[in-house]
C-alpha cells in the first residue's frame, strides 16, 4: 500500500513539474512570437524607407493651408492677360474694383507685394522675385523657362528650377513659372468668402456692419429685407455651397437611416428562421444563418460598386448597399438574441390561448426588443461614418463633396470645413440614439 502511494506521489510531483515547464515554455514562447511577428512587419512594410520617405514640409503645408487660404495672382503668359482670386477658382475672381491694395496693375507691369520687402513683378515674359538678402531671381519665359539667379553657385533649398517650371517658396508666399502661366500665391489665416461669395452686396462687410445692414440699414437689394438677403446670398454662395452641402448632410444621414432600419425590418422575422429554437427545420435553418454568412462576409463597399453598375450612381444605392450588408449583421445578432429568450413568458403567454404569431408579439419581442434596439441604434452611429465612404463612390451626399475637396489638392480648408461637419453628424446621431435609448428601452 505505501508502495502505491509512493508511486502515486511520485507521478503527481512528474506531472506538476511538467505543468510548469509547459507553462514557463508558453509563457516565453508567446512574447518571442510576437516580436518575431513585429520584426516582420517591420521589414516587409518597409517601415525604415517610409520613415525615410516622410516629408514633413508637406505635413506642415497641408495643416496649414486647412486653416488658411491664398490670393493667387495669375498671369496667362500666352494671352498677357492677369486675374487675382481665391485659390483659383473661377467663382472667387476678384472685378477690378474689387482687387487687394498689395496688387498694383497697369498696362505693362503687375507688382504684388508680399510683405517683408518681397516684391513680385510681371513684365511680360519677365518675371522677378525680389528677395531680400538675396536679390532678384528672375525667369524669362520661352521655348523654355531660363532662371537668372543673382549669386553664383548652387541653386538654393527654396528653389525648385527646371526647363518647364521653376518654383520659389518662401515663409511670404510662393511663385510659380511655367510656359503658359506664372502664379503668385499669398497666404491668409481664415476662410475667405465662408459667408458671401464676390457677387453678394455683403461681400468685404465686417460683421458689424452686416447686422447693422441687418436691424435698419437701407435695403441692399430692392426686392428683399436685409436680413432675407442675407441669408439668401449665404445659402447660394457660389464658392462654399452651403446649400448644397445642407443637401449632402441630409443624404449622408438619410442613406444611413434608410439602410439601417430596412435592415432590421428585413432581418427581424428571417432570425426566427435562422434560430434554433424557432426556426421549423434544420434545413431552412441552415440556409438562413449561410444567406446571412455571405451578405454579411461581402463588404458594403463591394456591394455599393455592384449596385452603382446595376442601378446608377445616387444615395438611394448607397442606402441599398448598407441594407443588403446590415441584414447580415442584424440577422445573426438577432437570431442569437432569440435562442437567449426564457420559454417560461412565451409559455405563459400560449396558455391564454394565443397563436404563434400573438406568442412571438407578446412573449418573445419584449424579451429582445432592449438588445434589438441598442444594435441598431449602434449600427445607426457606425453606417453615419460608412455613408461618408459609400456616398463617395456612388455619387450621393457629403462624400462626394469631400472627395471632389481632395481631388483638387488646392480647398484643404474645404476638406476641413466638410470632416467638421461629418464629426457634427455623427455627434447629432450619437445624441439622437442616446436619446432613444432613454426613451424606448429606459422609458424615461
Amino acid at each position: 500500500m505505501a508502495a502505491l502511494d509512493h508511486v502515486a506521489t511520485a507521478d503527481l510531483r512528474e506531472s506538476t513539474i511538467k505543468g510548469f515547464a509547459r507553462k514557463r515554455t508558453i509563457a516565453l514562447a508567446v512574447p518571442a512570437i510576437l516580436m518575431l511577428y513585429l520584426g516582420y512587419i517591420f521589414v516587409a512594410f518597409d517601415v525604415p524607407g517610409l520613415a525615410q520617405r516622410a516629408n514633413m514640409d508637406n505635413a506642415v503645408i497641408l495643416l496649414s493651408d486647412a486653416v488658411s487660404h491664398k490670393i493667387h495672382v495669375t498671369q496667362d503668359n500666352r494671352r498677357n492677360q492677369v486675374s487675382v482670386s481665391v485659390e483659383g477658382s473661377r467663382r472667387a475672381t476678384f472685378t477690378p474694383e474689387q482687387i487687394p491694395d498689395w496688387v498694383a496693375i497697369s498696362d505693362e507691369r503687375v507688382t504684388v507685394d508680399l510683405t517683408a520687402g518681397h516684391i513680385v513683378t510681371y513684365e511680360g515674359p519677365v518675371i522677378t522675385y525680389d528677395l531680400p538678402g538675396y536679390g532678384p531671381i528672375r525667369v524669362t519665359v520661352g521655348e523654355t523657362l531660363a532662371l537668372d539667379l543673382p549669386q553664383d553657385g548652387p541653386v538654393p533649398d527654396f528653389i525648385n528650377a527646371s526647363d518647364s517650371r521653376v518654383a520659389v517658396t518662401t515663409p511670404e508666399g510662393r511663385l510659380t513659372v511655367t510656359r503658359s502661366r506664372a502664379d503668385t500665391f499669398r497666404y491668409f489665416f481664415g476662410w475667405e468668402l465662408f459667408f458671401f461669395d464676390l457677387s453678394s452686396q455683403y461681400s468685404g462687410m465686417s460683421p458689424g456692419a452686416v447686422m447693422a445692414a441687418v436691424f435698419g440699414g437701407e435695403r441692399l437689394y430692392p426686392e428683399l429685407p436685409n436680413w432675407q438677403s442675407v441669408v439668401r446670398d449665404m445659402w447660394y454662395n457660389s464658392v462654399w455651397r452651403h446649400g448644397d452641402v445642407v443637401w449632402a448632410i441630409g443624404e449622408t444621414a438619410l442613406m444611413a437611416f434608410l439602410g439601417t432600419f430596412g435592415a432590421a425590418a428585413i432581418a427581424l422575422p428571417l432570425a426566427f428562421l435562422a434560430a434554433q429554437n424557432f426556426a421549423p427545420s434544420q434545413t431552412i435553418r441552415f440556409a438562413v444563418r449561410r444567406v446571412f454568412d455571405f451578405v454579411r462576409g461581402v463588404d458594403a463597399l463591394i456591394f455599393t460598386i455592384i449596385l452603382s453598375r446595376a442601378f446608377g450612381p445616387g444615395p438611394m444605392t448607397g442606402a441599398l448597399a448598407i441594407l443588403i450588408t446590415d441584414t447580415g449583421g442584424f440577422g445573426k445578432l438577432f437570431s442569437e438574441a432569440l435562442e437567449n429568450t426564457d420559454t417560461k413568458q412565451v409559455e405563459g403567454v400560449q396558455s391564454t390561448g394565443a397563436n404563434a404569431v400573438q406568442r412571438y408579439r407578446f412573449g418573445v419581442i419584449p424579451q429582445v426588443m432592449p438588445v434589438l434596439l441598442s444594435q441598431v441604434l449602434y449600427f445607426l452611429e457606425s453606417n453615419t461614418r460608412s455613408a461618408t465612404i459609400i456616398g463617395a463612390i456612388v455619387g450621393g451626399g457629403i462624400g462626394l463633396m469631400l472627395t471632389q475637396a481632395i481631388q483638387t489638392t488646392q480647398d484643404w480648408e474645404k476638406v476641413t470645413y466638410y470632416m467638421i461637419l461629418i464629426v457634427l453628424l455623427v455627434i447629432a446621431m450619437d445624441a439622437l440614439s442616446g436619446w432613444l435609448r432613454r426613451k424606448l428601452i429606459k422609458g424615461e
